[in-house]
């Protein structure tokens, strides 16, 4: 929405303006919002009150409560039309980037409609971040989380059926709460709203299986109207979103993709090049403040030592506790740190107007993650850059991960058959069928998400409800999809046409007006800052010269025909004669379109090259001696794995058993039966309270490896291999009390 009116200190927030006092005639309200003067924040809401009716707002009356309550004086595009919508109890399924405003497209209907807003979010730090902001506008916010106190969400529950609460967040999992669900129905709510909606999807890039519980639950909170929103869902995606939350001939708001003043630019660049790389592109004052993502904490702990000592600098990933996350968030957002170094668990609900710059020091694993982390640079309209750095060995590390995260087809196949309609012990199948621990936990899992398994919180196994044909498609189909979304990576990071258009017609933008963007570093290769160009050497303009005349002939042609075609003898290796088509388009003598066909039921995609009025008309000679630019690509074909050694623990311990004479002992032999079955207990008891298989819990691998490491804070929680911050957050304060008595 548009900035506060003259007269007031403004800072955007998402899609809020917390004001600032300017003016000792501007006084603070009692709930932290700043009120009109004379007036607080309780005589502004009883105003609205008054205006709107105890029965909601119309759609017309949108723009003076947008003005009343969340003191903004216009609507950001789009979202008035969604406003509407919403307010007139339409289900809505909005797909907008992230810092276009979605959040208002649910607070305003909300409020405007009278009653309680019930909001479901996957994102604990996220969901706190709203409540935050709406208190500071004087309204009534509670959340309901793992993160809180039990007396706490009490009060909430007790807050919300008195009909004392505007908006009421809740996790996704306390749907599967007894009896959680049937509270939520005493009181119908004005409006549902699904956060992060791609989460319910199995073809979104953030699945969580716990948001499928939505689907069988949004019935008894009916008629209320849904909204579900989310900055990442392709059209497959927001097909299924519907689909699963069982929305009723809804709206579809599918825009605002097209960012016009972040410029996008992607270079192939062996990783070690790329720490130089990065200190020498952020010396540069005017480049910062900037988020660097790494691809895994290491290198982000490394990155972030050495940039330290040339500017403000620090390092945020899951390995740190949740105090020294905040602190680093804190201090990033204030201005006190000028570049954050990441993984991917940084970002959600983060909102700084001002980064000037995003840098990728390796390849994302799928372009709606992607554009998501580019989306928070240049959030104040100023310009903004996103440099992408990548090469063939980031794709290789990508699908080992992808081979360990889902196993093949095979070996859920093997635990299926072992299978019978009576339970049986996880740990004796597994045993029986001698599966690698790790191994055999996440194929079972996977078979438990897709009915091929029943598995009760004490670890018994039976047959699932559906078929081997049914679960096995179901499964394949993931499991393809997920190398899928790494191929669109990899296609976006060598294509050769407009970034921007190609990020906006992923995700099928129906407004956009399709025009190339005109900043990225194929639409305005003179403005980049990373990538270099040289002139085309003879061979290559002899090669330009036949492409040229080749397609004069028969455009259309597809790349691997025209190669077949140019370069029978081998004059060149296909990824440089790809590379020359990019200089081409750059040049703009031709395009590449996007095509594809079906094969074995797989879709095979490729591109053709269609000539330009220029391509077609121009003299070869002259279009030869032209800036036809041509990239130096740099690749490594040495294939690097992670290292899958021993946790640190194990290997310390053996060596002072070696160094002492001791003769070595398993693994096993280290690790207090007492303390296992302790973990065992209490993961047991969750289980059973959460409704969820043990493993969702904690897996058997991690809970050895707490019995092997004996954390004793947080941050050593966080270092046992397995535990990440969602755990700790979770878990944390009685995995750690069980710890200290076992």
């Amino acid at each position: 929405a548009s900035p506060p009116p003259a007269g007031r200190e403004g800072s955007q927030t998402g899609q809020l303006f917390v004001l600032r006092q300017t003016t000792p005639s501007s006084p603070v309200g009692k709930g932290g919002r700043l009120g009109e003067e004379g007036r607080g924040d309780e005589g502004l809401r009883r105003e609205s009150k008054l205006a709107f009716g105890s029965g909601g707002a119309s759609p017309r009356d949108l723009p003076t409560l947008l003005r009343t309550a969340f003191h903004l004086t216009a609507f950001r595009p789009y979202q008035e039309a969604v406003c509407k919508a919403v307010t007139a109890g339409k289900d809505v399924l909005l797909v907008m980037p992230t810092g276009a405003g979605k959040s208002l497209c649910y607070q305003l209907p909300g409020l405007a409609r009278g009653g309680t807003t019930l909001v479901v979010s996957p994102l604990i730090a996220l969901m706190e971040d709203q409540v935050g902001k709406l208190r500071e506008l004087g309204l009534r916010a509670e959340r309901i989380h793992s993160g809180r106190e039990r007396s706490a969400s009490r009060q909430a529950c007790v807050d919300y059926l008195a009909g004392r609460l505007d908006y009421l967040f809740i996790a996704p999992e306390r749907l599967a709460v007894p009896g959680f669900p049937e509270m939520l129905a005493k009181r119908t709510p004005a409006l549902i709203a699904v956060d992060e909606a791609h989460c319910i999807s199995q073809w979104g890039h953030d699945f969580r299986p716990d948001y499928r519980l939505l689907g069988g639950r949004l019935p008894l909170l009916r008629p209320a109207p849904v909204i579900a929103l989310t900055a990442t869902a392709t059209p497959l995606v927001q097909d299924d979103i519907a689909a699963q939350l069982g929305l009723a001939r809804e709206e579809r708001f599918i825009h605002g993709f097209r960012r016009t003043n972040i410029a996008v630019e992607a270079v192939e660049m062996l990783p070690s090049d790329r720490v130089e790389t990065v200190r020498r592109l952020l010396g540069a004052a005017e480049r910062r403040p900037a988020i660097v993502y790494a691809p895994t904490r290491k290198e982000a702990d490394l990155l972030g030592t050495l940039l330290h000592n040339d500017f403000p600098a620090a390092t945020y990933h899951a390995g740190l506790t949740t105090h020294e996350r905040d602190r680093v968030q804190t201090a990033f957002l204030s201005g006190r740190l000028e570049v954050i170094v990441a993984t991917i668990a940084f970002g959600m609900g983060v909102d700084k107007a001002n980064i000037r710059t995003v840098i990728h020091t390796g390849l994302p694993g799928s372009v709606e993650g992607y554009y998501q982390e580019i989306g928070r640079a240049g959030r104040d309209g100023l310009l903004s850059r996103a440099i992408l750095l990548y090469s063939y060995n980031d794709r290789r590390s990508h699908e080992w991960f992808h081979n360990r995260d889902y196993p093949e087809v095979a070996e859920l196949d093997r635990i299926f058959r072992a299978l019978a309609a009576q339970s049986q012990v996880d740990g004796q199948i597994r045993k029986r069928l001698g599966m690698d621990e790790e191994l055999f936990e996440r194929a079972l899992e996977k078979l438990w998400i897709h009915g091929g398994a029943q598995v009760d919180a004490d670890g018994n196994v039976a047959l699932g409800s559906t078929t081997a044909n049914g679960w096995q498609r179901a499964y394949q189909a993931q499991r393809d999809h997920k190398l899928e979304q790494l191929e669109k990576m990899v296609r976006y990071a060598e294509s050769h046409g407009c970034r921007m258009l190609h990020l906006v017609r992923h995700f099928g933008d129906q407004e956009d007006s399709g025009e190339p963007c005109g900043l990225c570093d194929i639409c305005a290769p003179d403005a980049c800052t990373i990538r270099r160009f040289r002139e085309a050497n003879p061979l290559e303009r002899e090669l330009l010269t036949k492409v040229l005349k080749t397609l004069r002939r028969r455009d259309a042609q597809t790349t691997g025909q025209l190669y077949k075609e140019i370069c029978p003898d081998d004059l060149s290796d296909r990824k440089s004669f790809e590379h020359l088509l990019g200089g081409m388009v750059r040049a703009g003598l031709l395009t590449l379109q996007e095509d594809s066909f079906e094969k074995d039921g797989k879709i095979i995609r490729f591109q053709r090259a269609i000539l330009t009025p220029e391509g077609y008309n121009g003299d070869p000679a002259a279009v030869g001696r032209l800036e036809m630019a041509q990239e130096i690509p740099r690749t490594r074909k040495k294939r690097e794995r992670p290292d899958k050694g021993e946790p640190r623990a194990i290997r310390k311990r053996l060596a002072a058993q070696a160094a002492q004479g001791i003769e070595p002992a398993s693994v096993s032999d280290l690790v207090s039966p007492q303390l296992v079955e302790a973990l065992r207990t209490w993961r047991r008891a969750e289980a059973k309270r959460r409704r969820v298989p043990a493993f969702r819990i904690l897996t058997d691998r991690a809970l050895h490896a707490i019995a092997l490491n004996l954390p004793r804070s947080e941050s050593d929680l966080l270092n046992v291999p397995g535990i990440g911050p969602t755990i700790v957050q979770k878990y944390g304060r009685e995995i750690l009390g069980i710890v200290g008595t076992g």
